[in-house]
């Protein structure tokens, strides 16, 4: 889990422990509304321990290529992420040439 979810989390189910359950018991709760805040008050503070015990996620892979070939009819010297997925870094140094259509000599994001 991302940092930035870890703290999204733990600021919702912070809200979650204290909004509802707190305006329901200022109100002269019945018994049903004192379970209903229990209840929700359980469900927040499993979240913000759920969220405070998550390791982050580990780092993004990186793709690294250089000193590649020849590419002709389409073909690709250095590294394809069709669509740019991948989260990592992506570095092409040093690629070779790139001829014909469709050819790419570094890193190709083209679907």
């Amino acid at each position: 889990m991302s940092q930035g979810w870890k703290i999204t989390v733990i600021v919702l189910a912070a809200a979650g422990v204290v909004s509802t359950p707190l305006v329901w018991l200022l109100d002269g709760p019945d018994a049903g509304q004192l379970a209903g805040a229990s209840i929700q008050a359980a469900v927040g503070i499993a979240a913000l321990v759920w969220a405070l015990f998550q390791h982050p996620s580990p780092a993004s892979p990186t793709d690294r290529t250089s000193q590649t070939g020849k590419a002709s009819g389409g073909g690709v010297t250095g590294i394809r992420r069709p669509g740019g997925r991948g989260r990592g870094s992506a570095t092409a140094e040093r690629t070779g040439e790139a001829s014909g259509e469709n050819s790419v000599s570094g890193i190709d994001y083209s679907n």
